[in-house]
């Protein structure tokens, strides 16, 4: 029954029983949403961007995925609502004096700090590491921490000082419940921006279709008093004959054009330095024929 050392094997070396579930780190876990990109899972590297419903990632990875959006490339569900550019904002982040980088534990001999973060809090200092909450504003991308908010209660940014508001506050890497408001909001910014396009459009067409309106009924009134003044000349007075009235002359539509011959506030000697005076024609005599030269005439 032993073996050749007199060993004797056990039930659980001889038959084998389901195999365990594996747990993943908790801790392992979140400091990879922090560390990585949440399309290309490389590490982080400025410049770093961050979507509406608060996930990190590598400008370049966005760029590549909006250039190519074919369904081969691995985990384009997590930026299917990405549509253009400006539907990310680059973060404006604190860099962590005390963060080392891969730089030094290039043998693998060191013990690795898991909760060491590259990016810390400008206000309270706290370490971005998934511990501790952490937002930025779609105004200016300034990137800190809840507690910062908590503490130091303003309507301007702790950082560069851009006014903001409640709904320009976005969460990164929040929980299913956060995401799905995020959702909500990203949803309805969308509808009011589409709008305001929409409006703003309506109202550039309007502006173009004044003028004309405006040139359509100057037009109407001047043939209204033209037709007027007609009446008014052959219309006989109380006596049986015609009474003179006075005729109003009405200046030229605004586009049209005028000769300056017809212009009574003009003085004659202004009328005669224009080539369309009476004096500047010349009769048919004075007009001679063109006669070319060339040099084989001479």
């Amino acid at each position: 029954m032993g073996c050749d050392g007199g060993t004797i094997p056990k039930r659980h070396e001889l038959v084998k029983g389901p195999k365990k579930v594996e747990k993943v780190d908790r801790d392992a876990e979140i400091a990879a949403r922090w560390r990585h990109c949440a399309l290309s899972q490389e590490k982080l590297r400025r410049p770093v961007v961050a979507c509406e419903l608060g996930r990190l990632y590598n400008k370049d990875a966005v760029i590549e995925y909006l250039l190519d959006k074919s369904a081969e490339r691995p985990n384009t569900e997590v930026a299917s609502h990405i549509r253009g550019i400006k539907d990310v904002k680059e973060l404006n982040l604190t860099d962590n004096p005390a963060w080392e980088g891969d730089r030094m534990n290039t043998k693998g001999d060191r013990y690795e700090d898991v909760h060491c973060a590259m990016f810390i809090c400008p206000v309270v200092g706290l370490e971005m590491n998934g511990k501790h909450k952490f937002c930025f504003l779609l105004t200016c991308g300034c990137v800190f921490s809840e507690r910062a908010l908590k503490e130091v209660k303003t309507e301007i940014c702790h950082k560069c000082g851009d006014p903001f508001q409640d709904g320009d506050l976005v969460f990164l890497n929040g929980t299913k419940e956060e995401v799905e408001k995020l959702r909500e909001r990203m949803g309805e910014r969308r509808v009011k921006a589409k709008a305001a396009k929409k409006s703003k459009k309506n109202k550039g067409a309007e502006t173009i279709s004044k003028p004309v309106a405006v040139e359509e009924t100057t037009a109407d009134s001047a043939k209204a008093s033209q037709n007027g003044e007609a009446d008014s000349h052959s219309d006989p007075g109380p006596s049986g004959s015609s009474s003179p009235t006075k005729v109003t002359k009405l200046s030229a539509p605004p586009g049209s054009k005028r000769s300056i011959q017809q212009m009574e506030d003009k003085s004659e000697a202004y009328k005669s330095i224009f080539t369309s005076h009476s004096s500047a024609k010349r009769t048919k005599d004075q007009i001679s024929n063109w006669v070319t030269h060339t040099p084989y005439h001479f």
